[in-house]
């Protein structure tokens, strides 16, 4: 995210304010920005005395208040981090005086995961005035592929798209868990590497062959055989190949192609950037489109639907998940 790149490059140059309010959704990038404060504001040998770590269930505004009031030994400056103070989210409104005039001398981190502050109350009001306020969103999953990309680009690493897509597939939109994935990677192959399906496989686990990005393909193209060899693993493995997500990115496909039909302009880049997909799968749509007219689309849709709610036990009686996906498929495909 740019805006996390442009905190960190002003305090790289300096630029250090008295208060960093870190919020919102996505707490990958709280963490990424607590951390190079704590590594970096501070000479490593200044640490022991003037950087205190604090955590929102174990203290109290007021608390956290009198140690951002002290004074640093030996040092420019102290550095103060609250880690979950979400906690603290009854009481926080109480942090608006402190705000208003923070301790020129120390660097406060709010690290306040999974909610949000009022922009309307006094507080946001300060914080923004006096410091740095950072949202941290969550990524649509159709933009974490090409995170990755660029995450990896920045490593001196390259990703293919279905690695990536194998990726997103697996781990969803949780940027925490794909970066604890992507390290192993990096600790194994060298720099310069492309991440391959094969790769992934390997050291990851994700089967590069049956997986729902290579299910929907393979619906997308009516190969049959191939789509009833992916559930069939599903069907023996169905912890790691949850229903309820393969019914999803099978909506997510359907509803794409249901998009795609509709379009007068089909040239490549155009369905791209519509579908809000990588140009590289592009003609998964356009092969998917042949195979299912419109009419067809809308009813694979109400498939969907159908087969979701019977997955949650309506209007069914001990069928397996694995069974309600066969079934689910010969529709499809007949």
């Amino acid at each position: 995210m740019e805006e996390a790149r442009q905190i960190v490059n002003s305090i790289k140059s300096g630029n250090i304010k008295p208060v960093y309010f870190l919020m919102g959704e996505e707490p990958y990038y709280i963490d990424k920005i607590a951390d190079f404060i704590a590594d970096n504001v501070l000479q490593e040998e200044e640490r022991g005395f003037n950087q205190i770590v604090m955590y929102g269930r174990d203290t109290t505004v007021d608390e956290i208040v009198s140690n951002a009031k002290r004074y640093p030994m030996m040092a420019e400056r102290q550095v103060v981090i609250v880690k979950e103070a979400q906690d603290l989210s009854r009481t926080i409104e109480q942090f608006t005086a402190y705000a208003e005039s923070p301790q020129p001398t120390t660097t406060l981190v709010m690290c306040y995961k999974y909610k949000k502050i009022d922009k309307r109350k006094k507080l946001y009001k300060a914080v923004a005035k006096s410091g740095v306020i950072f949202e941290s969103k969550r990524l649509y999953e159709n933009k974490v592929a090409e995170w990755i990309q660029i995450t990896l680009k920045t490593r001196n690493y390259s990703i293919s798209p279905k690695g990536a897509q194998m990726l997103v597939e697996f781990l969803g939109n949780d940027l925490g868990k794909i970066e604890n994935e992507l390290q192993k990677l990096q600790l194994i192959v060298p720099e310069g590497t492309q991440i391959t399906p094969e790769l992934i496989e390997e050291n990851i686990g994700i089967s590069k062959d049956f997986n729902n990005f290579e299910l929907r393909k393979a619906v997308g193209m009516k190969d049959t055989l191939k789509a009833h060899r992916i559930i069939n693993y599903f069907a023996q493995n169905p912890k790691d190949n949850p229903l309820v997500v393969t019914i999803s990115l099978l909506f997510s496909y359907f509803s794409q192609l249901l998009q795609y039909h509709g379009l007068s302009d089909k040239s490549k880049g155009n369905v791209a950037r519509q579908l809000k997909i990588n140009p590289y799968f592009v003609s998964d749509y356009s092969t998917g489109a042949r195979n299912y007219p419109m009419k067809k689309v809308s009813g694979v849709i109400s498939l969907l639907h159908e087969t979701d709610v019977k997955s949650k036990g309506v209007g069914t009686v001990n069928t397996s998940h694995g069974d309600l996906l066969k079934e689910l498929l010969v529709k499809i495909m007949h």
